[in-house]
């Protein structure tokens, strides 16, 4: 199995670095509050140094994919996605989906590869100038993406 990232753009790319818009454009994070999942590799954490003065990532748990791709996915038509959505692609419920995505790193070609989120519920924590590791809202959290997504969702 492999790790999926869960990167969600906080900052705007506004006055920044051309090299950090991009990047971040690369990562289909065109708008602030924007979600997408990537595999865990190499060249994908080396993207995510270059713009983790704008976003926040972590490793995505299979419980809050479930909660994601119910709430937030959406099918290439924009769509909302439906048990019916999911039958005739092959997927029995949200759970066989979320475990493929888990498995194979990759989210099935009917699905938008983006999840458009809201802000967050009582507002961010702490300041979104900062790195996390600094108590910040920025760069690499870890397992706590998830309380995040679901206070975003």
């Amino acid at each position: 199995m492999s790790e999926l990232l869960a990167v969600i753009r906080i900052r705007s790319l506004i006055d920044r670095n051309p090299k950090v818009r991009f990047t971040a454009r690369l990562l289909r994070l065109t708008r602030v509050n924007i979600c997408t999942l990537y595999p865990k590799t190499p060249s994908i954490l080396g993207m995510l140094k270059v713009v983790s003065e704008v976003t926040t990532y972590g490793e995505i748990s299979k419980e809050v994919l479930v909660e994601l791709l119910k709430k937030r996915g959406r099918t290439k038509g924009n769509k909302k996605i439906t048990e019916e959505t999911l039958k005739k692609y092959n997927f029995a419920n949200f759970e066989e989906l979320a475990e493929h995505i888990l498995k194979t790193g990759k989210i099935p070609n009917f699905i938008k590869p983006v999840f458009r989120l809201r802000p967050p519920r009582k507002g961010f924590k702490h300041s979104t100038k900062k790195f996390f590791a600094q108590g910040g809202e920025l760069g690499y959290r870890g397992e706590k993406i998830n309380e995040l997504i679901l206070r975003m969702i």
